[in-house]
């Protein structure tokens, strides 16, 4: 496999001192969005104030800070005190934890203190400080060496995309062999990775191309981007806009607009997916991050150009919908509705099935209906959870619990379906059956 390191940590230039010489050096390395994006590719007014609102509320309330709320504030221009309330608090959790988070982890929180303007190498606060590239450049490596060695990531693809990525915007070194690791992967198991992972990985490898020097490296690289690029233009037509799935299709949107002389000159419809999401009003704090960035004609390979000077245009501090401020949810109705709820293990140990009814107040998420199934009998249906920036996620059922070593998961259906939400979001409807299956990924 080729590898190069590319340079060390130590030889990143010295002005990578200064964040605003950041900014000015890697604004002209051209990694981001191409062109001036037309404006019906933009969300109108009234709902990227809503969505703004939705992150400004999130910012305040997310335990632990979610650097990806953070990025998507900062790319759209915002300048409220939810911002920067958020930006103390990545700051502080940088410097606390960075040696302790996943490769991805460590990858976000670095694109989004860039994007306000905060030196990655040197993030400090209450007289401590961090170097969150060296700490980067670190997980980078070992998610390399892990996959060279047994040929898959030591994480996911999807955190391999974003080390890459933000090493590469920042200009240090240690993307290279993972963008060539990410491309081939594109290339052979395209098929089998999520819109997610294809849109987060391709990323990296726009940035990579712009910056290596390396024929054969570069004739890789354009060759995934090409396919990935129309793959998605395919999907887009076919799903009226949505580009995998309503959650996705933002992601997949950075990497069209990134990505546009790979698939050129086929045009793209950008408006078509702007509208899809618009219209579909995304509640969820994650889900509006990753959608935030492409809906204001951004990418996160924006996050080193934006304008970091006093004078720079920014949006005031929005006047938040009363729906929102009461905290995103309006009041339950009167009416209950009855759920169906099965639980299967037919993949490893003591095989088992069990399935019960409850009924919740109309308008419950599916998080409720468990907390219920739960309830009434514990011994079949108690369940765990873990936080995550997506909200509650389900780890562990019937005593039963996912495994990264083993690659195991609980995954939620609707009939046949597999479920786009999770269990704090989901909002099942009357007579609806939603199973949970022991899974592997």
């Amino acid at each position: 496999m080729w590898h190069q390191r590319g340079t060390t940590g130590t030889e990143v230039p010295r002005m990578l001192g200064v964040a605003l010489s950041i900014a000015v050096l890697l604004a002209a390395a051209g990694c981001g969005a191409e062109g001036t994006v037309p404006q019906d590719c933009t969300v109108n007014t009234k709902e990227r104030a809503r969505m703004l609102g939705i992150l400004q509320l999130s910012a305040m309330d997310s335990e632990p800070p979610n650097p990806s709320v953070l990025l998507a504030l900062s790319l759209a221009g915002d300048s409220s005190k939810a911002r920067q309330y958020l930006f103390e608090q990545i700051k502080e959790t940088a410097v606390k934890q960075a040696k302790d988070m996943s490769s991805g982890q460590v990858a976000l929180y670095t694109l989004s203190l860039l994007s306000s303007c905060c030196n990655p190498r040197h993030v400090k606060v209450h007289g401590q400080s961090v170097d969150l590239l060296s700490i980067l450049q670190e997980k980078t490596d070992q998610e390399v060496a892990h996959w060279e060695e047994n040929g898959f990531p030591q994480s996911t693809l999807f955190s391999m995309g974003l080390d890459a990525q933000a090493l590469c915007v920042v200009g240090a070194g240690g993307y290279q062999s993972a963008a060539v690791i990410l491309a081939k992967q594109l290339l052979s198991s395209q098929d089998r990775l999520s819109v997610d992972e294809q849109a987060m990985m391709a990323l990296a490898l726009v940035c990579a191309y712009n910056r290596t020097e390396h024929q054969d490296v570069q004739d890789l690289l354009k060759t995934a981007l090409t396919k990935v690029s129309s793959a998605f233009l395919d999907k887009q037509a076919e799903g009226n806009g949505i580009i995998g799935n309503i959650y996705s299709t933002g992601l997949a949107m950075q990497l069209l607009l990134a990505a546009g002389k790979f698939y050129a000159p086929r045009p793209w419809d950008c408006s078509q997916p702007v509208a899809t999401i618009t219209k579909h009003h995304l509640q969820q704090p994650m889900a509006v991050a990753q959608a935030l960035p492409a809906l204001v004609g951004r990418t996160y390979l924006d996050s080193a150009s934006l304008d970091c000077s006093p004078e720079a245009p920014t949006t005031t501090s929005l006047q938040l919908d009363p729906i929102l401020s009461r905290g995103m949810t309006a009041e339950k109705a009167g009416s209950t509705i009855t759920v169906k709820y099965t639980i299967i293990n037919d993949l490893i140990g003591q095989y088992f099935t069990y399935t019960t009814k409850e009924s919740v107040p109309a308008g419950s998420v599916l998080l409720d209906v468990l907390e219920e199934a739960q309830r009434h009998d514990p011994t079949k249906f108690s369940f765990k959870t873990v936080s995550t920036s997506w909200g509650p996620m389900v780890v562990s059922i019937h005593g039963l619990a996912a495994s990264e070593t083993d690659r195991t998961f609980w995954q939620f259906f609707s009939g046949s379906d597999a479920l786009e939400e999770g269990v704090g979001t989901y909002k099942p409807h009357n007579g609806e059956h939603i199973l949970a299956v022991f899974s592997t990924y």
